[in-house]
């Protein structure tokens, strides 16, 4: 959700390619053995409440598949739940790349909850994580949003460059920041960041829709007419 929250563009990079593919509904998470009777079937495919986190051993947990529950979670707007799945993840792994992996998908829940101090800590806490990871220009791109919508611009165009530079491939970071300088009314320098997130594969109507924007904000008609034509094509698909 790059940009304005009707965009969600921002969730789509999140760590994994295939993160929601063989989603088992009902993984062991852990091998306890716990009375049945005494667990929500709603939610007896996470570690339920009456578990001591602190007294399991890590090497008992499956992040990997707390990974799969929380986006599965994400996917189907349970975002409460989603949260305490990654910071399940976040208690026990051992691993910086998984770690920096779920402090991202914490952010993007709460941000899905516009609860955006808390996102921006969670992105935060990915960030330091690891400044090199593998995941860095996509926590920075989250932070980025999540300091917009907390009306923080300054930091947030701070980190959005970040992340370009991070990866300047990063086609909802080029969004981003044209999202950004619109609303500065820096038609140019939006539309070149526009054109560069389309050159990189993002043609989505929200980010035609911000070239539109910027098109009209330079006066610039013709090439209005044939973003508004592309529009119109997609929207009828």
């Amino acid at each position: 959700m790059a940009g304005r929250k009707e965009d969600k563009s921002w969730q789509k990079k999140r760590g994994n390619e295939n993160q929601y593919e063989g989603f088992d509904l009902d993984p062991k998470v852990l091998t306890v053995d716990i009375d049945p009777r005494y667990i929500d079937p709603v939610d007896s495919h996470v570690l339920p409440d009456l578990l001591d986190e602190s007294t399991i051993p890590k090497d008992l947990v499956e992040v990997d598949v707390l990974m799969e529950i929380g986006l599965s979670y994400i996917m189907i707007d349970r975002f409460e739940q989603a949260i305490d799945s990654f910071s399940r993840i976040i208690w026990f792994t051992e691993d910086n790349e998984v770690l920096q992996e779920a402090w991202i998908n914490k952010g993007i829940a709460h941000s899905e909850l516009e609860e955006w101090d808390e996102a921006i800590g969670s992105f935060k806490e990915a960030i330091i994580t690891d400044e090199k990871g593998k995941h860095i220009a996509t926590a920075e791109n989250n932070l980025a949003f999540a300091l917009w919508e907390f009306e923080k611009d300054e930091e947030a165009m701070e980190h959005v460059e970040r992340a370009i530079e991070m990866d300047e491939r990063f086609a909802e970071a080029w969004y981003n920041k044209g999202f950004f300088l619109n609303e500065r009314g820096l038609f140019d320098q939006a539309l070149y960041c526009l054109n560069n997130a389309i050159g990189l594969g993002y043609r989505s109507i929200n980010v035609l829709q911000e070239k539109l924007r910027s098109c009209d904000g330079l006066e610039d008609y013709e090439e209005g007419g044939k973003v508004s034509e592309a529009i119109e094509l997609m929207m009828e698909k």
